[in-house]
């Protein structure tokens, strides 16, 4: 007999591991059919971010842009919902700060109206630029926001790469032991960038990224497990509460809240951006919840 095991983790990031898939073998060259509609979207401050996005561009013809997010005209909503998949890319100038680090139009929308977008089960991927040898402790940093703030809207982020070949010590765009996309130093590396976007593309191709249907690993296929539904939400209720009251016990210190309307709760997110956990309803309701 079968059984399910829900485990629950408490106030901690929920680490991504990069997959490969097994590649294409079609004389030599990778063959991506566009099932679903795709963008590349970018912020930039001196137009470094741009020249990544070109380079994406140039071996990814079919998709629509590179559209600089500032220029973005009407509601940010309909523009993101459009797309099933989006190539997304960010400098980093705010170094160091909690939140906001792009120094770009994202920090604009980031908290406001990208929280109001449906995005649930959109293909993201993530590209960054930051200079490793002057800010090798923050290398890149802004990524790992633009990542952050896409993953809690529901999306399946894919295209991490291996941290080889970097001079950094430390960087919030690090998911476990690899970077969360694909990461580009215009200041010490400019002459690899164009050969890591190739690489990137390809790689995003292997993992399916412009294919219809959800992203997984190329695995067997999983047993179907039959489940009483009653149980496992009356386990994950009893659980959801004593994780807010754990939560509540540790008064969100070094947190700092990020509520979202559409989907009704809080994203706390770590000083050093590294860390985030989710609860229900709003930091007012919780408050209030907590007042005698």
């Amino acid at each position: 007999m079968k059984s399910v095991s829900l485990f629950l983790a408490a106030a901690s990031f929920a680490y991504t591991s990069a997959f490969t898939l097994p590649s294409n073998n079609n004389g030599g060259r990778t063959v991506v059919s566009l099932d679903m509609a795709s963008a590349i979207v970018f912020g930039t401050s001196t137009g470094s971010t741009e020249t990544i996005a070109d380079y994406l561009k140039e071996s990814l013809p079919e998709v629509e842009g590179p559209f600089d997010v500032e220029t973005i005209e009407g509601s940010v909503k309909d523009f993101f919902e459009k797309y099933d998949s989006l190539i997304v890319g960010t400098p980093t100038w705010n170094t160091g700060s909690d939140t906001e680090r792009s120094g770009t139009g994202w920090d604009e929308i980031y908290y406001g109206e990208m929280q109001e977008m449906n995005m649930q089960g959109k293909k993201v991927a993530v590209f960054g630029l930051g200079d490793q040898s002057s800010y090798a402790e923050n290398y890149a940093d802004a990524s790992g926001e633009l990542h952050d703030v896409f993953e809690a809207l529901g999306c399946v982020m894919m295209g991490y790469t291996s941290q080889e070949g970097y001079e950094h010590e430390d960087s919030k765009a690090i998911r476990g032991d690899k970077f969360c996309g694909l990461l580009c130093d215009e200041v010490n590396q400019e002459d690899l960038s164009a050969e890591r976007a190739e690489a990137w593309v390809a790689q995003l191709k292997a993992e399916g990224f412009f294919e219809g249907g959800s992203a997984a690993p190329a695995a067997a296929a999983s047993p179907v497990v039959e489940v009483v539904a009653e149980p496992v939400l009356e386990f994950l209720e009893e659980n959801s509460a004593l994780l807010d009251e754990a939560i509540e016990s540790h008064g969100n210190v070094g947190f700092a809240p990020h509520y979202n309307q559409k989907t009704k709760s809080t994203m706390w997110v770590s000083r050093d951006g590294r860390s985030c956990y989710y609860t229900g309803g709003s930091v007012a309701t919780k408050a209030s919840s907590s007042s005698p």
